[in-house]
């Protein structure tokens, strides 16, 4: 039996504890907003530290924390020390978007059924907090010399643009790898993503009753004109096409409204949320220029409107770095075996913390567990899940390309 051989069996021998594993962090929340994720944090590094894997805890100041929109974090490290050579990170996050309605399946029960797990961050991302943990432990089992380390980071703020999260690490050199794999599906190492830039836009008029409406001047009239402005945009975005496979146009979503204070009365103010995803090709400063001014044109168009643009997040596009070519090939290669079949390198239209690192200078690809696309595995939706058997190969496909990796 070769060692990849080995590095698969130990997986399959330990993957009910794995699923176990995956179980209980599902079973925390860790909804964000509100952000209270050091309760999560703790677990999980106790969780660990039992399997041998001792956790460093690394709470972030609470102003920090408060500024970035959240409650509490704490970002964990596990260092495993092989020898002189290059570190690699491993890094997903636990943060994940409020459950919603709908579920069938309890949100944080971990429930299995029919092969597949079920709860809120199965697929995205808690399921590699599983993936990255038991591959490590695998890569160990071999017993085999080893040059260089790996870091398994795991952190709290993906959701809220990754500023206390990875990004924090970094400034504060907790962490200074040379390579590095996020949490990702299985089916395609992706090696670009998206940038995304979201605003808050706050339209301001003149309350007055409804029966005499021309007192006041009508904030939501005033949004109307707005939101058909930049639909409008978003159709013409439709032109635009990026060079990146997997990624296809820039587009532009509005994803919350709110105003008013009552049915009798003319609204003075209406706020929208906007999500703006922007290809590599795109330059960020061009693109919010450019979103603010349409804005502004809009609100010109109903005397008395003014208009507040808040920017809310801006994260750039994932451009690959030359260095990533080691993890490019180690992951299609041992992906596409234990698959079998042919794993592209491509880009997708999501945003992650992996542009921090690459805008650090660390070259970074996207892997993990998980379905072909984003809408089979139901993330952001009711009955967010997981297959089990992706679950079991992506550990495999890690475990091995780690031992390449620090051959």
């Amino acid at each position: 039996m070769n060692h990849y051989d080995q590095l698969d069996a130990w997986v399959n021998a330990h993957f009910d504890a794995q699923v176990t594993f995956l179980q209980q962090l599902i079973q925390v929340p860790t909804d964000t907003p509100p952000g209270n994720n050091a309760p999560h944090a703790e677990r999980a590094a106790d969780l660990l530290d039992a399997m041998g894997l001792a956790t460093e805890r690394h709470p972030v100041p609470a102003e920090l924390v408060k500024a970035a929109g959240l409650q509490s974090i704490t970002n964990l490290i596990v260092r495993r020390h092989y020898g002189a050579g290059r570190t690699i990170a491993l890094n997903a996050h636990g943060d994940v978007v409020p459950p919603g309605e709908g579920w069938v399946h309890d949100p944080y029960g971990g429930e299995i059924d029919q092969g597949k797990i079920y709860g809120r961050a199965s697929a995205v991302s808690k399921c590699d907090f599983s993936t990255f943990a038991f591959a490590v432990r695998a890569l160990e089992s071999l017993g085999v010399p080893l040059h260089g380390n790996v870091e398994l980071l795991f952190t709290y703020d993906e959701e809220f643009g990754g500023e206390v999260g990875p990004a924090w690490l970094l400034q504060n050199k907790l962490t200074q790898p040379d390579l590095m794999i996020a949490a990702g599906f299985s089916y395609q190492v992706v090696t670009a993503h998206n940038g995304c830039l979201q605003m808050e836009v706050t339209v301001h008029g003149k309350m007055a009753h409804a029966a005499i409406p021309d007192t006041g001047i009508d904030a939501l009239q005033g949004a109307t004109k707005i939101l058909t402005a930049l639909y409008a945009q978003n159709t013409l975005y439709q032109q635009i096409t990026s060079k990146v496979e997997g990624i296809t146009h820039p587009y532009l979503n509005v994803g919350m409204i709110e105003g008013g204070t009552n049915t009798n009365v003319v609204p003075g103010r209406v706020t929208l949320k906007l999500d703006r995803r922007m290809i590599p090709e795109e330059n960020p400063a061009e693109v919010e220029a450019t979103v603010r001014q349409v804005i502004a044109d809009a609100a010109a168009q109903i005397p008395g409107i003014t208009v507040d643009i808040k920017r809310i997040l801006l994260a750039k596009a994932l451009k690959p770095l030359p260095g990533n070519q080691p993890l490019v090939q180690a992951l299609q290669k041992h992906a596409s075996s234990v698959f079998g079949e042919p794993i592209p390198a491509l880009g997708t239209p999501l945003y992650t913390d992996v542009r921090i690192f690459c805008e650090a200078g660390i070259p970074g690809v996207i892997y993990g567990a998980g379905p072909r696309t984003v809408l089979e595995s139901n993330a952001k939706r009711a009955d967010e899940h997981l297959d089990l058997q992706d679950l079991r190969r992506a550990t495999q496909v890690i475990a091995r390309s780690l031992l390449d990796l620090l051959s």
